[in-house]
């Protein structure tokens, strides 16, 4: 199956960069460019893709928005030039399933949008980390406790937190003395009750219930 790529990037170098890239590749089709947040917008409502590649830093309306308001419709991959880009958690929380940086080699593009198509994050153990360092700079959270909480088993609560440590599932594994396939089935079945896309966003939800202070 052709994996459908929208590009959106107000510098028409970078998409054309990014074009040549996606084209390259035999399952692979790029749908539409957007040089701002509104064609962005626009475009993943006409086109459908099944993966837009998002700047966050565009006219009109930033990546964000765009985001909050695509998400449901495509799977987002946020574009930034920095590793710890101001905007980059907002961008999470706005329903993206991950981020990666411009100056990323083409193969790992390739594989971001392999990921992300296939229905998964694309949000590494050292990009969490740094997430949340950033999280803890700010203001403490609403406390806000989604009662979907109160459904998770004891294990299925600590995988979560583990989640939110930003450990894998290989990880998780070795430091609940448990089988990866066992923490996958966790994993599956905490996002199934809460109600979440992937891994990106359980990390956020832990955030926003207040669990940063156990992590």
């Amino acid at each position: 199956m052709t994996i459908r790529v929208a590009l959106a990037d107000d510098q028409a170098l970078v998409r054309a960069g990014f074009r040549m890239i996606v084209e390259s590749q035999p399952g692979m089709e790029v749908a539409g460019e957007a040089a701002d947040g509104q064609e962005a917008i626009e475009l993943v409502r006409r086109e459908r893709p099944d993966v837009i590649l998002m700047d966050i830093r565009m006219p009109r309306v930033d990546g964000i928005e765009a985001t909050r308001q695509v998400a449901g419709a495509t799977r987002v991959v946020i574009l930034t030039t920095y590793e710890l880009d101001e905007y980059v958690f907002d961008a999470l929380a706005a329903g993206a399933s991950g981020f990666l940086l411009k100056a990323a080699p083409p193969e790992q593009l390739i594989q971001a949008i392999e990921v992300v198509a296939a229905g998964n994050a694309l949000l590494d153990p050292s990009v969490t980390r740094r997430l949340i360092e950033e999280f803890a700079k700010r203001p403490e959270p609403a406390m806000k406790r989604p009662k979907e909480l109160a459904s998770l088993t004891e294990r299925e609560l600590e995988v979560l937190l583990e989640l939110a440590r930003g450990f894998t599932n290989a990880e998780i594994a070795g430091r609940l003395h448990v089988s990866e396939t066992t923490v996958k089935t966790h994993v599956a079945h905490l996002l199934d009750k809460l109600g979440l896309r992937d891994r990106v966003q359980a990390v956020i939800v832990a955030y926003e219930a207040g669990l940063a202070g156990s992590v």
